[in-house]
């Protein structure tokens, strides 16, 4: 197998929103907020829902992978209930081998509200249930070590002990790639993820503002300085500024598609992870793998939802 993905297995419940909605709720704009299961019912049942799809940041850059020809796993817990068995179908409807056996769990299968306004700018509300539940024994050892990467997800750190998970993954993988996920979360976990990223990940997916709060800089130089001394992959995406990969001392930056029509920005990051490593694990150039983050992105930012 080329890449296992380990993530928190979410379905996606999206709604279109106006801003007032965020406001009168306490909600950033464009950040994922830990609720629990009352308050996001409270949410939910002021809104309609445009879509629910099977989510979760890893499985999204896992299926783009799958659906670039690669050979893939995921490994990401849900319940033994009706939205568990819509996630495990879209994983396998995608061709994705899934690495787990649901069972009967005091907590659902996790839910993540996204929350769409006028700017196509997502803000998630996501009810972890069971997906935050994730420990050592739901990790696969023999998936992990016959994959060439193992991706995860920063997320896993927010509940539960995932640091055992996690710790067992990275000790038993051939390769570690992984995802700052959110600036929120890169201050929830700080000292971890700094200690993951100096010394046991081989590729950090990042957006600028995770990688400057990661780092205490507002200088993003100060960021390629140390990347570079580093010595290790870090990818890192730019908003309009595009994106830029430093490997040692090679600095490779690579320009966004322009005249997009933008309707959905929530699967961004995760399908230019998926485009990135499909270019990684194939033997293309840093700049053609960015390239290839670049198209995918791009293509599923003009439709709703994170998946192509």
């Amino acid at each position: 197998m080329q890449i296992l993905g380990i993530g928190n297995a979410i379905v996606d419940v999206i709604c279109k929103v106006e801003d007032s909605f965020l406001s009168k709720n306490n909600l950033t704009k464009s950040t994922m907020k830990l609720v629990n299961e009352t308050e996001f019912r409270n949410l939910l049942s002021n809104l309609k829902i445009e879509e629910t799809i099977s989510g979760g940041s890893v499985a999204n850059s896992i299926v783009g992978l799958s659906q670039l020809g690669n050979k893939v796993g995921f490994i990401g817990k849900v319940n033994e209930d009706e939205l568990g068995d819509k996630y495990e179908e879209g994983l396998k409807k995608e061709k994705v081998e899934y690495f787990y056996s649901k069972k009967k769990e005091d907590l659902p299968t996790g839910t993540c509200l996204i929350l769409i306004t006028s700017d196509s700018e997502r803000t998630m509300c996501t009810f972890l249930g069971i997906a935050g539940k994730i420990n050592e024994n739901d990790v696969d050892i023999n998936a992990v070590k016959n994959s060439e990467i193992t991706f995860l997800e920063g997320y896993l750190w927010d509940e539960g002990d995932p640091k055992k998970a996690f710790d067992k993954a990275i000790q038993n993988s051939n390769k570690v790639a992984m995802s700052l996920s959110d600036l929120f979360c890169v201050e929830r976990h700080k000292p971890h993820f700094l200690n993951l990223f100096k010394n046991k990940l081989n590729i950090t997916f990042s957006n600028e503002q995770e990688i400057l709060s990661l780092l205490d800089t507002k200088n993003f130089d100060e960021v390629v300085s140390f990347a570079k001394e580093l010595g290790k992959l870090i990818v890192i995406t730019r908003g309009e500024k595009g994106s830029i990969a430093i490997n040692k001392n090679e600095v490779v930056e690579c320009d966004i598609q322009k005249n997009i029509k933008i309707v959905d920005l929530t699967g961004a990051g995760d399908l230019f992870a998926a485009g990135f490593l499909h270019g990684h694990v194939n033997n293309l150039s840093i700049k053609e793998s960015l390239q290839k983050g670049t198209e995918m992105s791009a293509r599923v930012i003009q439709k709703i939802g994170a998946r192509l």
